[in-house]
């Protein structure tokens, strides 16, 4: 490695530290920083961040198939407890199936897929399924749940599955890259990826398609030796597993210098998140590169345009990308159930579902102002799992 190579390296590793050493001076004992949570959701659920009103008549208006009875207990996301949500979709199935009943413990994801495999639950509401989870299900049922994509994640509203953003500092040349260049930056080498419980060697690749400095990004001058410095949440934390969803084929082998943050307590009681940190530790090294969210703006980076795998077609993060799910770095929630093999669903569940996916479940989405509303094509998708 050259001279002025490792010095900037060395620079980069003593910035970071720097970061690292403040934050270690605020509060990082867990239970200090949940404080203060429940009233910080539920005034983040109360807003209504987007005027954006979607026409919605091409998702299929609700029409009962048959009208069902019973109880639905649902687990899972406290994101649709903390906001009117749930009790919208709720409150709008019971229009056309008032012998419904629900009783909700939306308190945290981690319950979703414990309370259906259980018994415990007949929905669990949750981000992407992780592969302990799915293993979890298949000892105990021999098959996996059922999974429904039922919104797409916010465009910046943190703790709304936002979407994310890769930035850069502000003067750096880039201003667009691809998946394919991505998964360069942030993964390594690897010699296959699961996908779900099954180890997939599609999604392997060789060291020769990392990306350490920026001249392997065509930059040239001072830029052209310069090693790519890389930040990201810490990857114990579920956003990191959504971007090597996204990015690395579900890979699990990150580039070796990544810099990680987590979440810690400010001195005013304040929470200084992940995402933020990324952004500002960007901000501050020229040569940096992170990923983040639009929930964190600052001066000192800019915003780049992503092509999806396979495709040289770049597409700026707005919400008219980010429903239609074009800005390829989307995030979404599902719903998910048990079924038997065999056996048909549930009505009560059908029914729920096909709710949800109504035009008026999906308004309800909208009116939410967090979440944004499936477009038809993925609504079409997800009814056909139903069939």
């Amino acid at each position: 490695m050259k001279l002025t190579s490792l010095l900037h390296y060395g620079l980069a590793l003593l910035c970071a530290g720097l970061v690292v050493t403040s934050a270690q001076a605020q509060n990082r004992n867990p239970l200090e920083v949940q404080k203060g949570r429940e009233a910080k959701l539920f005034k983040r659920g109360a807003t209504k961040y987007y005027t954006e009103r979607w026409n919605l008549d091409d998702l299929p208006a609700y029409k009962p198939q048959q009208q069902v009875a019973g109880t639905i207990r649902q687990w899972g996301s406290n994101y649709f407890y903390h906001s009117p949500l749930a009790r919208a979709w709720e409150d709008g199935f019971r229009k056309y199936q008032p012998d419904i009943r629900f009783v909700d413990d939306l308190r945290t994801t981690l319950n979703a897929i414990p309370g259906i495999t259980l018994g415990l639950a007949e929905v669990g509401l949750s981000r992407k399924i992780t592969s302990d989870e799915m293993l979890f299900f298949q000892r105990y049922h021999d098959t996996h749940p059922l999974e429904f994509s039922i919104v797409t994640g916010s465009m910046n509203v943190p703790g709304w599955s936002y979407a994310l953003t890769i930035v850069v500092n502000k003067d750096n040349p880039i201003s667009k890259l691809t998946i394919e260049q991505l998964d360069g930056i942030f993964g390594a080498e690897r010699s296959g990826a699961f996908k779900g419980v099954e180890w997939d060697t599609s999604a392997a690749r060789g060291p020769e398609k990392n990306i350490r400095t920026w001249g392997q990004l065509g930059l040239t001058g001072e830029w052209a030796s310069r090693l790519i410095n890389v930040y990201g949440f810490n990857i114990k934390y579920h956003i990191p597993n959504t971007f090597a969803n996204r990015v690395m084929q579900d890979g699990a082998k990150w580039n070796e210098k990544l810099v990680e943050f987590t979440n810690y307590k400010n001195p005013d009681g304040t929470t200084e998140l992940e995402g933020k940190q990324v952004a500002d530790a960007v901000a501050k090294d020229k040569y940096g590169i992170g990923y983040s969210s639009y929930a964190f703006p600052t001066k000192g980076n800019k915003v780049l345009a992503i092509a999806p795998r396979g495709s040289n077609n770049f597409v700026e993060l707005n919400l008219q990308t980010l429903r239609s799910r074009a800005y390829p770095l989307y995030d979404e929630v599902f719903l998910y159930v048990a079924k038997a093999p065999g056996q048909p669903l549930d009505p009560k569940l059908k029914e729920y579902i096909r709710y949800i996916m109504s035009r008026e479940g999906q308004d309800a989405v909208q009116q939410d102002a967090k979440y944004l509303p499936l477009p038809a094509h993925v609504v079409r998708e997800q009814l056909k799992k139903l069939e």
